[in-house]
Protein backbone atom coordinates (compact mmCIF):
# COMPACT_ATOMS: atom_id res chain seq x y z
CA UNK A 1 0.00 0.00 0.00
CA UNK A 2 3.16 2.42 0.95
CA UNK A 3 4.40 2.18 -2.45
CA UNK A 4 1.38 2.20 -4.59
CA UNK A 5 1.04 5.84 -2.25
CA UNK A 6 4.74 6.31 -3.42
CA UNK A 7 3.90 5.65 -7.18
CA UNK A 8 0.78 8.15 -6.60
CA UNK A 9 3.02 10.99 -5.66
CA UNK A 10 5.93 10.11 -8.27
CA UNK A 11 3.08 10.31 -10.50
CA UNK A 12 1.36 13.50 -9.70
CA UNK A 13 4.76 14.85 -8.93
CA UNK A 14 5.95 14.08 -13.38
CA UNK A 15 2.66 15.56 -14.32
CA UNK A 16 2.41 18.52 -12.39
CA UNK A 17 6.65 19.23 -13.75
CA UNK A 18 4.96 18.90 -17.38
CA UNK A 19 2.60 21.21 -16.83
CA UNK A 20 4.63 23.54 -15.52
CA UNK A 21 6.95 23.35 -19.04
CA UNK A 22 3.68 23.34 -20.75
CA UNK A 23 2.53 26.80 -19.19
CA UNK A 24 5.72 27.82 -19.10
CA UNK A 25 6.21 27.26 -23.37
CA UNK A 26 2.98 28.83 -23.90
CA UNK A 27 2.92 31.57 -25.93
CA UNK A 28 -0.92 31.82 -26.53
CA UNK A 29 -3.99 30.85 -24.53
CA UNK A 30 -6.67 29.28 -26.86
CA UNK A 31 -10.54 29.34 -25.09
CA UNK A 32 -11.91 26.44 -25.11
CA UNK A 33 -15.93 26.85 -26.17
CA UNK A 34 -18.98 24.13 -27.12
CA UNK A 35 -21.43 26.03 -29.06
CA UNK A 36 -22.73 29.51 -29.16
CA UNK A 37 -25.29 31.53 -26.19
CA UNK A 38 -28.11 33.16 -27.42
CA UNK A 39 -30.31 35.66 -25.51
CA UNK A 40 -33.23 37.23 -27.05
CA UNK A 41 -36.13 38.66 -25.98
CA UNK A 42 -39.55 36.55 -25.93
CA UNK A 43 -42.97 37.97 -26.52
CA UNK A 44 -44.45 35.01 -25.14
CA UNK A 45 -42.34 34.75 -22.21
CA UNK A 46 -41.98 39.09 -21.91
CA UNK A 47 -38.52 38.68 -20.53
CA UNK A 48 -35.17 38.18 -22.43
CA UNK A 49 -34.26 33.96 -22.72
CA UNK A 50 -30.96 32.54 -23.67
CA UNK A 51 -30.45 28.69 -25.09
CA UNK A 52 -27.23 26.99 -26.11
CA UNK A 53 -26.64 25.87 -29.86
CA UNK A 54 -23.87 23.81 -30.37
CA UNK A 55 -23.03 22.61 -34.71
CA UNK A 56 -21.44 19.41 -35.55
CA UNK A 57 -17.74 19.60 -36.61
CA UNK A 58 -18.90 18.84 -40.45
CA UNK A 59 -21.81 21.42 -40.52
CA UNK A 60 -19.71 24.28 -41.98
CA UNK A 61 -18.21 21.87 -44.81
CA UNK A 62 -21.09 19.97 -45.90
CA UNK A 63 -24.84 21.04 -46.99
CA UNK A 64 -26.22 18.22 -45.45
CA UNK A 65 -29.80 18.81 -42.74
CA UNK A 66 -29.09 17.21 -39.60
CA UNK A 67 -31.30 16.14 -36.40
CA UNK A 68 -31.83 17.91 -33.79
CA UNK A 69 -31.80 17.57 -30.08
CA UNK A 70 -33.74 19.86 -27.34
CA UNK A 71 -32.54 19.68 -24.28
CA UNK A 72 -34.75 20.80 -21.68
CA UNK A 73 -32.35 22.31 -18.45
CA UNK A 74 -29.42 23.25 -20.87
CA UNK A 75 -27.53 24.95 -18.28
CA UNK A 76 -27.37 21.43 -16.58
CA UNK A 77 -26.95 18.80 -19.84
CA UNK A 78 -25.86 20.56 -22.59
CA UNK A 79 -22.27 19.67 -22.31
CA UNK A 80 -23.47 16.12 -21.81
CA UNK A 81 -25.31 16.19 -24.79
CA UNK A 82 -22.42 17.52 -26.34
CA UNK A 83 -20.21 14.90 -25.19
CA UNK A 84 -22.43 11.77 -26.20
CA UNK A 85 -22.32 13.11 -29.40
CA UNK A 86 -18.94 13.78 -29.96
CA UNK A 87 -18.08 10.42 -29.24
CA UNK A 88 -20.24 8.35 -30.39
CA UNK A 89 -21.10 10.20 -34.05
CA UNK A 90 -20.87 9.14 -37.39
CA UNK A 91 -20.30 6.58 -38.80
CA UNK A 92 -20.59 4.41 -35.77
CA UNK A 93 -23.59 4.43 -33.34
CA UNK A 94 -25.23 8.19 -33.53
CA UNK A 95 -25.48 10.43 -36.75
CA UNK A 96 -24.23 14.04 -36.66
CA UNK A 97 -26.52 16.60 -34.27
CA UNK A 98 -27.56 20.07 -33.63
CA UNK A 99 -27.89 20.86 -29.66
CA UNK A 100 -30.08 23.07 -28.28
CA UNK A 101 -30.25 23.71 -24.64
CA UNK A 102 -32.93 25.36 -23.35
CA UNK A 103 -31.41 27.53 -19.95
CA UNK A 104 -33.59 28.00 -17.42
CA UNK A 105 -32.59 29.82 -13.65
CA UNK A 106 -33.23 27.88 -10.47
CA UNK A 107 -35.81 30.41 -9.40
CA UNK A 108 -38.01 30.26 -13.15
CA UNK A 109 -37.61 26.96 -13.33
CA UNK A 110 -40.20 24.75 -11.45
CA UNK A 111 -42.90 28.02 -12.31
CA UNK A 112 -42.15 27.52 -16.19
CA UNK A 113 -42.49 23.47 -16.44
CA UNK A 114 -45.10 23.36 -13.69
CA UNK A 115 -47.48 25.71 -13.56
CA UNK A 116 -47.12 27.74 -16.84
CA UNK A 117 -45.95 25.01 -18.91
CA UNK A 118 -48.68 26.04 -21.47
CA UNK A 119 -47.01 29.42 -22.13
CA UNK A 120 -43.50 27.98 -21.74
CA UNK A 121 -44.48 25.26 -24.58
CA UNK A 122 -46.03 28.07 -26.85
CA UNK A 123 -42.32 29.84 -26.28
CA UNK A 124 -40.53 26.73 -27.45
CA UNK A 125 -43.41 26.19 -30.57
CA UNK A 126 -43.38 29.58 -31.48
CA UNK A 127 -40.39 31.35 -30.62
CA UNK A 128 -36.96 28.57 -30.52
CA UNK A 129 -38.00 26.16 -32.67
CA UNK A 130 -38.52 28.34 -35.61
CA UNK A 131 -35.51 30.65 -34.88
CA UNK A 132 -33.68 27.24 -34.89
CA UNK A 133 -35.18 26.36 -38.73
CA UNK A 134 -34.72 29.46 -39.88
CA UNK A 135 -31.28 29.78 -39.41
CA UNK A 136 -29.48 26.16 -39.69
CA UNK A 137 -30.27 23.37 -41.88
CA UNK A 138 -31.88 21.00 -40.17
CA UNK A 139 -33.80 17.77 -40.67
CA UNK A 140 -37.60 17.02 -40.06
CA UNK A 141 -35.99 14.83 -36.96
CA UNK A 142 -36.28 16.77 -33.86
CA UNK A 143 -35.86 14.64 -30.08
CA UNK A 144 -36.80 16.12 -26.58
CA UNK A 145 -35.12 15.58 -23.59
CA UNK A 146 -36.34 16.30 -20.17
CA UNK A 147 -35.57 15.09 -17.04
CA UNK A 148 -37.67 15.43 -13.60
CA UNK A 149 -40.26 18.16 -14.06
CA UNK A 150 -38.57 18.22 -17.83
CA UNK A 151 -39.77 14.69 -18.00
CA UNK A 152 -43.45 15.67 -16.85
CA UNK A 153 -43.19 18.63 -19.34
CA UNK A 154 -41.54 16.82 -21.94
CA UNK A 155 -44.16 13.93 -22.43
CA UNK A 156 -46.94 16.69 -21.87
CA UNK A 157 -45.34 18.63 -25.26
CA UNK A 158 -44.98 15.74 -27.07
CA UNK A 159 -48.46 14.18 -27.68
CA UNK A 160 -49.69 17.40 -28.59
CA UNK A 161 -51.69 18.25 -31.02
CA UNK A 162 -48.77 20.42 -32.97
CA UNK A 163 -46.88 17.24 -33.44
CA UNK A 164 -43.45 18.82 -33.16
CA UNK A 165 -41.41 16.00 -32.18
CA UNK A 166 -40.13 12.85 -33.46
CA UNK A 167 -38.94 11.41 -30.29
CA UNK A 168 -38.56 12.40 -26.98
CA UNK A 169 -36.62 11.21 -24.31
CA UNK A 170 -37.74 11.30 -20.72
CA UNK A 171 -36.44 10.67 -17.16
CA UNK A 172 -37.02 10.58 -13.40
CA UNK A 173 -40.90 11.26 -13.75
CA UNK A 174 -43.74 11.80 -16.70
CA UNK A 175 -47.32 11.63 -17.78
CA UNK A 176 -49.09 12.05 -20.42
CA UNK A 177 -51.26 14.12 -17.91
CA UNK A 178 -52.16 13.99 -14.41
CA UNK A 179 -55.53 13.83 -15.48
CA UNK A 180 -56.75 10.07 -16.97
CA UNK A 181 -59.81 11.68 -18.90
CA UNK A 182 -57.51 14.54 -20.43
CA UNK A 183 -54.24 11.31 -20.77
CA UNK A 184 -57.02 8.80 -22.45
CA UNK A 185 -58.36 11.56 -24.81
CA UNK A 186 -54.48 12.88 -25.65
CA UNK A 187 -53.54 9.31 -26.62
CA UNK A 188 -56.42 8.58 -28.64
CA UNK A 189 -55.72 11.94 -30.70
CA UNK A 190 -52.31 11.46 -30.90
CA UNK A 191 -52.92 7.80 -32.49
CA UNK A 192 -54.96 9.64 -34.97
CA UNK A 193 -52.23 12.35 -35.94
CA UNK A 194 -49.33 9.48 -35.90
CA UNK A 195 -50.92 7.09 -38.49
CA UNK A 196 -46.89 5.51 -39.14
CA UNK A 197 -44.96 3.90 -36.12
CA UNK A 198 -41.54 6.06 -36.93
CA UNK A 199 -42.22 8.48 -33.25
CA UNK A 200 -40.02 7.21 -30.01
CA UNK A 201 -40.84 7.62 -26.58
CA UNK A 202 -37.64 6.20 -24.28
CA UNK A 203 -38.98 6.49 -20.34
CA UNK A 204 -36.56 5.87 -17.50
CA UNK A 205 -36.41 5.34 -13.86
CA UNK A 206 -34.42 4.15 -10.68
CA UNK A 207 -36.59 2.35 -7.92
CA UNK A 208 -33.66 4.81 -5.59
CA UNK A 209 -36.00 7.61 -7.46
CA UNK A 210 -38.35 7.45 -4.64
CA UNK A 211 -39.08 11.18 -5.46
CA UNK A 212 -40.58 10.68 -9.11
CA UNK A 213 -40.70 6.96 -10.06
CA UNK A 214 -44.51 7.04 -9.44
CA UNK A 215 -45.00 9.48 -12.45
CA UNK A 216 -42.99 7.02 -14.68
CA UNK A 217 -44.69 4.03 -13.23
CA UNK A 218 -48.14 5.87 -14.30
CA UNK A 219 -47.06 7.02 -17.83
CA UNK A 220 -46.16 3.22 -18.68
CA UNK A 221 -49.59 2.22 -17.30
CA UNK A 222 -51.39 5.33 -19.43
CA UNK A 223 -49.22 3.97 -22.51
CA UNK A 224 -50.47 0.53 -21.70
CA UNK A 225 -53.88 1.55 -21.96
CA UNK A 226 -54.34 2.34 -25.57
CA UNK A 227 -54.57 -0.59 -27.99
CA UNK A 228 -52.21 -0.48 -31.06
CA UNK A 229 -51.10 2.58 -29.85
CA UNK A 230 -48.87 4.39 -33.08
CA UNK A 231 -45.66 4.52 -31.05
CA UNK A 232 -42.23 3.19 -31.07
CA UNK A 233 -41.39 2.70 -26.72
CA UNK A 234 -39.81 1.47 -24.14
CA UNK A 235 -39.68 2.14 -20.23
CA UNK A 236 -36.37 0.83 -18.73
CA UNK A 237 -35.30 0.75 -14.65
CA UNK A 238 -31.79 1.51 -14.06
CA UNK A 239 -31.45 0.64 -10.21
CA UNK A 240 -27.84 1.07 -9.62
CA UNK A 241 -28.78 5.40 -10.19
CA UNK A 242 -30.16 7.72 -8.55
CA UNK A 243 -32.23 10.87 -9.02
CA UNK A 244 -29.78 12.55 -10.43
CA UNK A 245 -27.06 10.46 -12.14
CA UNK A 246 -29.46 8.69 -13.99
CA UNK A 247 -30.37 11.64 -16.51
CA UNK A 248 -26.87 11.10 -17.63
CA UNK A 249 -27.47 7.24 -18.73
CA UNK A 250 -30.90 7.79 -19.86
CA UNK A 251 -29.92 10.71 -22.27
CA UNK A 252 -26.92 8.18 -23.86
CA UNK A 253 -29.90 5.25 -23.40
CA UNK A 254 -32.44 7.58 -25.41
CA UNK A 255 -30.16 8.82 -28.06
CA UNK A 256 -29.26 4.96 -28.95
CA UNK A 257 -33.14 3.88 -28.83
CA UNK A 258 -33.85 6.60 -31.12
CA UNK A 259 -31.02 6.09 -33.28
CA UNK A 260 -31.43 2.43 -32.94
CA UNK A 261 -30.94 1.40 -36.93
CA UNK A 262 -28.67 3.92 -37.88
CA UNK A 263 -25.44 2.31 -36.71
CA UNK A 264 -23.68 -0.48 -38.68
CA UNK A 265 -24.16 -4.30 -38.01
CA UNK A 266 -21.60 -6.21 -35.78
CA UNK A 267 -21.87 -9.84 -35.10
CA UNK A 268 -20.25 -12.12 -32.44
CA UNK A 269 -20.59 -15.16 -33.73
CA UNK A 270 -22.15 -17.56 -36.31
CA UNK A 271 -24.88 -18.73 -34.31
CA UNK A 272 -26.35 -14.88 -33.13
CA UNK A 273 -25.74 -14.20 -36.86
CA UNK A 274 -28.23 -17.05 -38.36
CA UNK A 275 -30.17 -16.74 -35.04
CA UNK A 276 -31.39 -13.04 -36.31
CA UNK A 277 -32.18 -14.12 -39.77
CA UNK A 278 -28.81 -14.42 -41.44
CA UNK A 279 -27.97 -12.43 -45.28
CA UNK A 280 -31.98 -11.79 -45.47
CA UNK A 281 -32.30 -9.30 -42.12
CA UNK A 282 -28.92 -8.09 -42.83
CA UNK A 283 -30.17 -6.77 -46.24
CA UNK A 284 -33.50 -5.92 -45.35
CA UNK A 285 -31.92 -3.82 -41.93
CA UNK A 286 -29.64 -2.41 -44.66
CA UNK A 287 -32.51 -1.21 -47.13
CA UNK A 288 -34.58 0.33 -44.25
CA UNK A 289 -31.33 2.29 -42.79
CA UNK A 290 -30.63 3.49 -45.82
CA UNK A 291 -33.88 5.03 -46.45
CA UNK A 292 -34.27 6.46 -42.76
CA UNK A 293 -31.48 8.32 -42.56
CA UNK A 294 -30.25 8.56 -46.28
CA UNK A 295 -27.53 6.82 -46.46
CA UNK A 296 -25.75 5.00 -49.69
CA UNK A 297 -27.93 1.74 -50.57
CA UNK A 298 -27.06 -2.20 -49.70
CA UNK A 299 -25.33 -3.74 -46.94
CA UNK A 300 -22.66 -1.15 -45.45
CA UNK A 301 -18.63 -2.06 -45.99
CA UNK A 302 -18.07 -2.16 -42.21
CA UNK A 303 -20.55 -4.55 -41.63
CA UNK A 304 -19.39 -6.59 -44.86
CA UNK A 305 -15.88 -6.53 -43.03
CA UNK A 306 -17.05 -7.94 -39.74
CA UNK A 307 -19.09 -10.49 -41.28
CA UNK A 308 -15.93 -11.20 -43.81
CA UNK A 309 -13.55 -11.06 -39.67
CA UNK A 310 -15.72 -13.16 -37.81
CA UNK A 311 -15.60 -16.40 -40.38
CA UNK A 312 -12.31 -16.00 -40.20
CA UNK A 313 -11.54 -15.54 -36.54
CA UNK A 314 -13.97 -18.84 -35.98
CA UNK A 315 -12.37 -20.62 -38.57
CA UNK A 316 -15.36 -21.39 -40.51
CA UNK A 317 -14.27 -21.60 -44.22
CA UNK A 318 -17.85 -21.89 -45.15
CA UNK A 319 -19.39 -18.98 -43.92
CA UNK A 320 -15.76 -17.12 -45.24
CA UNK A 321 -16.47 -18.32 -48.64
CA UNK A 322 -20.23 -17.75 -48.53
CA UNK A 323 -19.26 -13.67 -47.36
CA UNK A 324 -16.93 -13.79 -50.09
CA UNK A 325 -19.02 -14.71 -53.22
CA UNK A 326 -22.04 -12.46 -51.39
CA UNK A 327 -19.46 -9.11 -50.92
CA UNK A 328 -17.51 -9.78 -53.85
CA UNK A 329 -16.64 -5.83 -54.34
CA UNK A 330 -14.70 -5.67 -50.87
CA UNK A 331 -12.14 -7.40 -52.83
CA UNK A 332 -11.47 -3.97 -55.14
CA UNK A 333 -11.44 -1.25 -52.45
CA UNK A 334 -9.83 -0.65 -49.36
CA UNK A 335 -7.78 -2.56 -46.91
CA UNK A 336 -9.14 -5.39 -49.30
CA UNK A 337 -6.28 -4.67 -52.05
CA UNK A 338 -3.41 -4.00 -49.69
CA UNK A 339 -0.46 -6.62 -49.14
CA UNK A 340 -1.40 -7.75 -45.90
CA UNK A 341 -4.87 -8.44 -46.29
CA UNK A 342 -4.14 -9.97 -49.68
CA UNK A 343 -1.97 -12.57 -47.66
CA UNK A 344 -4.27 -12.81 -44.93
CA UNK A 345 -6.70 -14.36 -47.47
CA UNK A 346 -4.35 -16.50 -49.01
CA UNK A 347 -2.98 -17.87 -45.62
CA UNK A 348 -6.52 -18.57 -45.06
CA UNK A 349 -7.34 -20.45 -48.25
CA UNK A 350 -4.25 -22.39 -47.86
CA UNK A 351 -5.31 -23.63 -44.67
CA UNK A 352 -7.98 -24.65 -45.95
CA UNK A 353 -6.97 -26.70 -49.14
CA UNK A 354 -7.95 -24.09 -51.51
CA UNK A 355 -4.50 -23.61 -53.47
CA UNK A 356 -5.94 -22.19 -56.49
CA UNK A 357 -7.27 -19.04 -54.36
CA UNK A 358 -4.29 -19.22 -52.26
CA UNK A 359 -2.00 -19.14 -54.96
CA UNK A 360 -4.09 -16.10 -56.43
CA UNK A 361 -4.13 -14.19 -53.38
CA UNK A 362 -0.40 -15.12 -52.08
CA UNK A 363 1.14 -13.67 -55.76
CA UNK A 364 -1.22 -10.67 -55.55
CA UNK A 365 0.70 -9.65 -52.01
CA UNK A 366 4.15 -10.54 -53.10
CA UNK A 367 4.09 -8.19 -56.49
CA UNK A 368 2.07 -5.15 -54.43
CA UNK A 369 4.66 -5.57 -51.41
CA UNK A 370 7.42 -5.78 -53.90
CA UNK A 371 6.07 -2.35 -55.88
CA UNK A 372 5.70 -0.57 -52.25
CA UNK A 373 8.69 -1.72 -50.48
CA UNK A 374 6.45 -3.21 -48.01
CA UNK A 375 8.62 -4.49 -44.78
CA UNK A 376 6.82 -7.51 -44.92
CA UNK A 377 7.43 -8.49 -48.24
CA UNK A 378 9.83 -11.59 -46.94
CA UNK A 379 7.15 -13.07 -45.17
CA UNK A 380 5.11 -13.19 -47.80
CA UNK A 381 7.52 -14.59 -50.12
CA UNK A 382 7.92 -17.29 -47.63
CA UNK A 383 4.37 -18.23 -47.23
CA UNK A 384 4.24 -18.26 -51.11
CA UNK A 385 6.97 -20.99 -51.06
CA UNK A 386 5.11 -22.85 -48.34
CA UNK A 387 2.29 -22.84 -51.05
CA UNK A 388 4.81 -24.11 -53.78
CA UNK A 389 6.44 -26.55 -51.77
CA UNK A 390 2.64 -27.97 -50.75
CA UNK A 391 1.86 -28.31 -55.10
CA UNK A 392 5.30 -30.36 -55.17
Amino acid sequence: MQMLKQTALTVMLLILSFQSIAFANTTKNVPITVGELFTLPSKVLEQERSFQVYLPASYHQSKHKYPVLYVLDGQKFFTNAVAIQQSLKSPNTLPEMIVVGIVNKRLIRRTLLDGEEKKFQQYLSDEVLPFIDSQYRTSQERILFGWELGAYFATSYFFDEQQLFSGAIVTNGGHVSDNKRVADEKLRKFNKLNKTKNKYLYITNSIQDIYTIEGSEELSKQLNTQNNLNLNWKYQKFNDEDHNSLSYVSMYQGLKYYFHNYGFLNFHSIEQFNNTGGLDYVKEYSAKRSKRFGLPEGISYRTKHNLMWLAMNKDNYEYFNKFREEFNDLFTTGMYVKPYWLNKFGRFHLKHGNIKLAKKHLVKAVKLATKTSDKNLAEYKADLAELDKQQN
